[in-house]
């Protein structure tokens, strides 16, 4: 029988997948299953992954016809998996040896339906302990409830697939999969989803997950169009926690983040292509002005005076907005700003 199954999409990162297959031979077991997803790279990644399948036990390699990002990689190896828990890396991270040892034990001793895990940032040679908002540790607790408060960090803003583990049961119940064709912030919409449909998850501190960051090839660093996902990202966000049972409780918490995240962006416009900025600019003030207007009113007057002050010039801007989803769109109802 497989314990695990850990999906690892890879896409033209030759730099730094050696470190990665290196630290999954480290954490091999005659249980553990690594499902190696070769996302249509074009540089020397399909080879490695190559021979990574014949030289790392456990290592199954699924390659895609065309290049179609991370969420549909992800999915890719969870159709795959065997594994009764299970767990995802990205290309470009490592693990310490042992690590998912270790999440194991500790998922098959709180018996919950996932578990969250702190990482280690790495930016060049600086690393940087990163801790799962979440206070209480080693029990078991309900992940509705650690959604709130709307004007803290919780746990559905740690949303990093990665940083834990999943038991199988999920996966049955259609939790585990991302949203196909999102190319950025695909694990908005997903951990919002796991907050609010499972029924139990805890949090320990254990460290041995080492995030890359500042990767050229990450979408992160990258301004062009595929940054955009991340308005329909959070239009299913939104458009899910309003269909919830607790949507007048939960809303505000996802319109506050949904803001955050878009005076982000438009705060960094210098970072994308002219087109894609102003793009960016037109879809932003479309999803202002979709979101609900009394709650949309209560971020705002929330958050502080100069990006409240830039989010609602925006939200009075008129663009065409044509590349936002429609049923996004049908979110707000006749509450909806005009």
């Amino acid at each position: 029988m497989v314990k695990l199954s850990v999906v690892v999409p890879f896409f033209n990162v030759q730099t730094y997948a050696p470190d990665t297959l290196t630290s999954l031979r480290a954490n091999a077991r005659e249980d553990f299953e690594f499902l190696l997803v070769d996302d249509c790279s074009t540089d020397g990644t399909s080879a490695l992954l190559e021979r990574a399948a014949r030289e790392i036990p456990g290592a199954v390699l699924l390659r895609h016809a065309r290049n179609e990002g991370l969420a549909t990689a992800r999915n890719t190896g969870l159709d795959a998996a065997r594994g009764r828990y299970l767990a995802f890396l990205d290309g470009d991270d490592w693990l310490a040896p042992g690590f998912y040892d270790r999440l194991v034990t500790a998922m098959e001793a709180l018996d919950c339906d996932f578990l969250r895990t702190d990482h280690v940032r790495c930016t060049g040679r600086t690393r940087t302990v990163r801790r799962a908002p979440i206070g209480r540790r080693g029990e078991v607790l309900r992940p509705r409830d650690a959604i709130l408060p709307a004007d803290r960090t919780t746990s559905v803003d740690y949303p990093y697939a990665w940083a834990g583990i999943y038991h199988r049961r999920l996966l049955d119940r259609g939790l585990l999969h991302f949203t196909p064709g999102l190319r950025t912030a695909e694990d908005r919409p997903w951990i919002w989803r796991l907050h609010r449909e499972a029924e139990s998850f805890a949090a320990v501190s254990a460290l041995g997950l080492f995030y890359r960051r500042g990767v050229s090839t990450s979408l992160t660093q990258i301004g062009d169009v595929r940054q955009l996902d991340f308005i329909r990202a959070f239009d299913q966000v939104i458009d899910e926690t309003a269909n919830d049972r607790d949507a007048e409780r939960l809303l505000p918490k996802a319109v506050r983040t949904y803001c955050a995240l878009i005076s982000h962006h438009v705060g960094n416009l210098s970072r994308f292509e002219p087109a894609v900025a102003r793009e960016l600019r037109a879809m932003s003030a479309a999803a202002l002005r979709r979101m609900p207007r009394d709650v949309l009113g209560e971020a705002l007057s929330s958050m502080d005076e100069e990006r409240a002050a830039v989010l609602r010039r925006l939200r009075r801007r008129r663009g065409t907005g044509a590349l936002v989803p429609a049923r996004a769109a049908r979110t707000a109802g006749a509450g909806a700003a005009a």
